[in-house]
């Protein structure tokens, strides 16, 4: 049933490409999900997230710190290297200040036709962050309407925020299919469909979750036990190997809450009869927030604590990409709801490869802590 999604994932610049040869239109690489690919889709230009390739390297040390997260490091090399050579743009939004010097040193080395920087303001919760970013969004606007020559019209902009609220009403049924016990699909089915999202053209990703949501109540669940209901929360983590030794030993990731999973997703874009541009930036400021934008009232705990709940989960593995700076600062706190709610909590630090065989000893640990019943 997820075949077509995984082979999205592996094949993402393949499935690129040939997108962009059947069609004829744009591709933009995009390193946050602070990007409003509602405005994107409203030009017919297709966003693709850059995401790394969990492989070592040694390209990027004279542009980035080697301090600096193993992601945002992996990131730049695979356009250092050329893997993303058919963008014909690039973007960020306002981010931390290590994939913000990703993205410079991208644009310097390997520059493309279009690039842009958008200004997400940090403090979301501000009573002018609404009004600056709109503002910031009208800036984009024109910007993708020069570079494109295609005029972003309210009819367009209606049909861009149509297509990103159906995919993520559809990324919500995904993941209320994991609320039973078992659930009707493994925290790695999941992550293969919220990755391909993230690459591939939501129309043709929409059509294909449709198809599996309606098979998916009549597929047989195997009969393993439903493992330990675990909720995955941190940094960014699109780690194939690391899912599966999870599941693999005995534990169930049915939720989670990181920018590769449903932070991505979770709210959409509500009109109300308030203008288009104005609508958007509400939505990216209402969002689930990164820990980079979550001051000072620190909502994003609250979400957290729901989602174990909701999602029935018995306990939470942290992850942390290596010297990241937002998550370091926001773990602390995060772990102590998490324990004072009742979830226990195993803390990871990630590096660019996932030295999955020590993290599989913490892992089965955790597990027979929780009470884990079936760890081989």
């Amino acid at each position: 049933m997820f075949e077509r999604f995984s082979q999205i994932r592996k094949e993402r610049h393949d499935y690129a490409r040939a997108w962009k040869e059947r069609t004829g239109g744009k591709v933009l690489g995009y390193f946050c999900t602070y990007v409003p690919e509602e405005i994107l889709y409203a030009a017919d230009v297709l966003p693709v997230r850059i995401l790394g390739s969990h492989e070592p390297q040694d390209v990027t040390e004279p542009h980035i710190f080697g301090m600096f997260c193993p992601f945002c490091r992996d990131c730049l090399a695979q356009g250092l290297k050329g893997r993303f050579e058919y963008l014909d743009g690039l973007m960020i939004a306002q981010s931390c200040l290590h994939i913000r010097q990703a993205y410079t040193s991208w644009e310097k080395h390997r520059p493309v036709e279009f690039s842009h920087y958008l200004c997400m303001p940090h403090k979301v919760k501000s009573p002018r962050a609404r009004t600056f970013l709109t503002g910031e969004l009208e800036t984009f606007k024109t910007a993708v309407e020069k570079w494109t020559g295609i005029e972003i019209t309210d009819e367009r902009l209606h049909e861009g925020i149509a297509v990103m609220n159906k995919s993520r009403d559809l990324m919500h049924r995904l993941y209320d299919a994991r609320r039973s016990d078992p659930p009707r699909l493994t925290g790695t089915e999941a992550l293969e469909v919220v990755l391909a999202n993230q690459m591939a053209d939501k129309r043709e990703h929409s059509e294909l979750l449709e198809a599996t949501l309606e098979r998916l109540p009549d597929r047989e669940v195997p009969e393993r036990a439903s493992g330990t209901r675990l909720l995955m929360v941190g940094s960014e983590d699109d780690d194939m190997a690391f899912f599966e030794m999870v599941e693999r030993v005995g534990g169930t990731i049915v939720t989670d809450d990181h920018c590769t999973g449903t932070r991505y997703f979770w709210n959409k874009v509500e009109t109300n009869g308030e203008p288009l541009l104005r609508a958007i930036a509400n939505r990216y400021c209402d969002r689930p927030p990164c820990p980079t934008k979550d001051w000072e009232a620190r909502d994003r705990i609250e979400h957290v604590l729901k989602l174990g709940r909701d999602w029935d989960c018995k306990g939470a593995i942290v992850i942390q990409q290596k010297f990241c700076d937002p998550h370091e600062l926001d773990i602390p706190a995060t772990k102590k709801a998490l324990e004072d709610a009742g979830f226990p909590v195993l803390i990871l630090e990630f590096d660019v490869t996932v030295p999955v065989g020590q993290f599989q000893i913490r892992v089965e640990a955790f597990l027979e802590m929780l009470g884990a019943d079936d760890l081989f």
